[in-house]
């Protein structure tokens, strides 16, 4: 599983002209599915994702993760994250899991953050979704398990 973090004092999921999703300070984290990952790497990408200290603690350095100052977690799935870019002029998705394992592990992927102890939001699966942030840094970390 492959996860792109994003530092944000905002950020927001459109889907038909409707906003359905909406988190102030936290993490926007758009997760891709590979087929070869499971339960176990769900729920161990969402123990870092909690856990990653990427907000400034009283003396400027980042020593706080998101569960550690209260913020709030809005998960995407974002496939393209899967791609395989070394080479060529166009990705390729060989990689990507079926939409069947993504939804569930992206699902459960969700349901892990809020065992952490977070507030969890998420976008629509498979949906043309609109996304607005406002990344606070700029902050963007990629996390692989």
């Amino acid at each position: 599983m492959i996860a792109l973090l994003q530092r944000v004092s905002q950020a927001s999921v459109m889907v038909d002209g409707q906003i359905i999703a909406n988190i102030n300070h936290g993490l926007l984290v758009f997760v891709g599915v590979e087929k070869t990952d499971d339960e176990k790497k769900a729920k161990r990408l969402a123990e870092r994702v909690a856990g990653y200290r990427v907000f400034e603690d009283e003396q400027g350095k980042t020593n706080l993760s998101v569960n550690d100052t209260g913020g709030e977690v809005l998960v995407v799935s974002q496939f393209t994250l899967a791609a395989d870019t070394k080479k060529g002029m166009r990705p390729s998705f060989s990689d990507a899991a079926s939409p069947e394992l993504a939804n569930q592990l992206y699902l459960d992927f969700a349901s892990q953050i809020e065992t952490q102890g977070l507030s969890v939001q998420t976008g629509k699966f498979q949906a043309d979704m609109k996304v607005s942030l406002i990344n606070d840094g700029p902050m963007t970390f990629t996390l692989k398990i």
